[in-house]
């Protein structure tokens, strides 16, 4: 996927932890955009020319240093990695939750100010006192698919 030209709209996913494979293929194999599902580890990937798999080494942020210098205005990356979000925004890429939650120039300083805020929580209390994300539920998985559908819209549109 390295030589795919800069003009050519793609979707990366940060895949170590992510729950949304599955539909970023569907949306994406109906507007016939690329896949690059990145992670540190063997991950199954569906058998299709537009997807490729990245097995980055197991270094720490391997998978993010590897999305974040591809990242470009022509990229929807998805991950809920806080840090690996600004960036992707910082080089212009749509970044998407999989919750389907935009993280846009707007809204990334509250969220990495929040995200050091309960880093400092946990190791003051220790992770077993503070709750972690909310469960993953239906309607997230829905409100992704109408999410990444709207930015490849929105991307094609401009071409």
């Amino acid at each position: 996927m390295t030589d795919t030209p800069q003009t050519e709209i793609r979707v990366y996913i940060d895949a170590d932890a992510c729950p949304v494979r599955e539909e970023v293929y569907k949306v994406s194999l109906r507007h016939q955009v690329r896949v690059c599902v990145v992670s540190n580890s063997f991950i199954r990937v569906l058998q299709h020319p537009l997807i490729t798999r990245m097995i980055v080494s197991d270094g720490f942020d391997a998978a993010d240093d590897y999305i974040a210098e591809r990242a470009d205005a022509r990229m929807v990356v998805v991950t809920s990695d806080i840090l690996l979000a600004d960036r992707c925004l910082k080089q212009n890429a749509v970044v998407i939750a999989p919750n389907g939650k935009p993280f846009t120039p707007d809204s990334i300083g509250a969220a990495v100010a929040t995200r050091a805020i309960m880093a400092d929580l946990r190791a003051g209390l220790g992770s077993e006192n503070i709750g972690g994300p909310p469960a993953f539920t239906h309607r997230d998985r829905s409100t992704f698919l109408q999410s990444l559908h709207e930015a490849l819209v929105k991307m094609k549109r401009a071409v």
